[in-house]
């Protein structure tokens, strides 16, 4: 059966396997059942339902959701308008352009400023996707908002769901895991389009890093900008299904050489304990610390675990690596992306990179990374990608999918 590694595939890529798998996907009860038994997991029709009114409690049989597939419609990308280059990084940190682009491939990076604000480049991002895929606002199910850098601690999704004008309240909620959150979002998606009966999901990654970033420190202010990226994730026929497979991670060993840790602040002394027995009682306030990070060790753990996941996820949907037409990486630094690419095999000219206009925009990479693929027509409809995130947490994950 399917699990926390990956669906099983289906025949819409039969031809291309060296394996036949049963096309399987989950059930409302959260099983999951294979075509083959796709008669006995048909919705209850009306005459069904007037059928149940008329049976005892004991009698009642619930309605069961018909096996379903799920693919990207429809892509969309915002950016802050503020463009900082390595050239200005230079005036505050002992740096250059040279160093930076050799050592990570960035040349410049977007940062909100001014009026801008994540939410208003995650609805920038959603209505540019949903223009695409032809899908009115009021017709969106769920809204999923992959940030860990919300302008609201409570989450920002139910923010872009009003923005956007949703007018039946769809459920939106926030998914924090850094850098993998929009993989895990595609991921969430097809669970909830598979098992839940939902038919259009909005998956947003967007993030503002540089509200974290130590400008100082020129080892992590020349890597993160900020950025959103979206895409509408449709229900299918099972034959048409467009998330091949996935295959996802967490190490929590790893958050020593990623993290931007919660700290105290000094408490008001209007609010002090005065001796009192409550001891540490109020608390202090808090805020998070700059983001903390031992590149190198980030690096190994990059070029390792990203390519088994990838393998994992191809293995998975039965597809060898050949087949694929595009790589498209979290955009952390391009020599992991070089890395993974020489250790999969794959051609350079098949390797999605836009790092040197936009720097590490952690959950927005991969959503505008494909956005920008698309409206190229780098991407075209069919085509199959691997996909794979990676960062804190330590989180990493895969997806092989298809563009429409």
């Amino acid at each position: 059966m399917a699990n926390a590694s990956g669906f099983f595939t289906h025949p819409s890529i039969s031809s291309m396997r060296s394996r036949t798998h049963l096309p399987i996907s989950v059930s409302g009860s959260g099983f999951c059942v294979s075509k083959r038994f796709s008669k006995r997991v048909l919705c209850s029709s009306l005459s069904s339902l007037d059928d149940n009114a008329s049976r005892s409690p004991s009698q009642y049989r619930p309605p069961r959701l018909v096996p379903s597939g799920c693919k990207l419609i429809g892509s969309g990308s915002a950016v802050p308008s503020l463009l900082i280059s390595n050239d200005d990084l230079a005036k505050i940190v002992d740096t250059n352009d040279e160093w930076i682009a050799t050592r990570t491939g960035i040349r410049n990076r977007r940062v909100v400023s001014g009026k801008d604000s994540l939410v208003g480049l995650a609805v920038e991002a959603a209505t540019k996707a949903l223009e695409m895929a032809e899908v009115a606002p009021e017709d969106i199910d769920l809204v999923l908002m992959c940030t860990s850098t919300p302008d609201d601690l409570f989450g920002a999704a139910p923010q872009i769901q009003k923005a956007l004008g949703c007018t039946k309240n769809p459920l939106a909620y926030d998914i924090t895991a850094a850098c993998s959150g929009f993989v895990l979002g595609l991921v969430s998606a097809a669970c909830h389009i598979r098992g839940g009966g939902f038919k259009n999901v909005l998956v947003i990654g967007a993030d503002s890093l540089s509200r974290f970033v130590d400008w100082t420190d020129r080892g992590t202010c020349i890597l993160f900008g900020d950025a959103a990226g979206a895409v509408v994730v449709q229900a299918c026929d099972i034959e048409d299904d467009g998330l091949y497979s996935f295959d996802v991670h967490s190490d929590g060993d790893g958050r020593r050489h990623l993290n931007a840790s919660v700290k105290e602040s000094q408490t008001d002394g209007a609010l002090s304990s005065n001796g009192s027995a409550l001891g540490d009682f109020p608390p202090k306030q808090s805020s998070y610390s700059c983001i903390q990070m031992n590149g190198q060790e980030v690096f190994r753990f990059a070029v390792k675990c990203v390519p088994q996941s990838l393998e994992s996820a191809l293995q998975k949907a039965g597809l060898p690596a050949s087949s694929i037409d595009w790589l498209l990486l979290h955009q952390a630094n391009q020599r992991i992306l070089d890395s993974v690419a020489t250790r999969l095999q794959f051609p350079p000219e098949r390797v999605i990179s836009n790092l040197a206009n936009y720097g590490n925009t952690s959950a927005a990479s991969i959503p505008l990374a494909l956005d920008e693929a698309v409206r190229s027509g780098k991407v075209k409809p069919g085509h199959t990608i691997a996909t794979s995130g990676f960062g804190a947490g330590l989180t990493w994950g895969s997806a092989i999918i298809r563009w429409r």
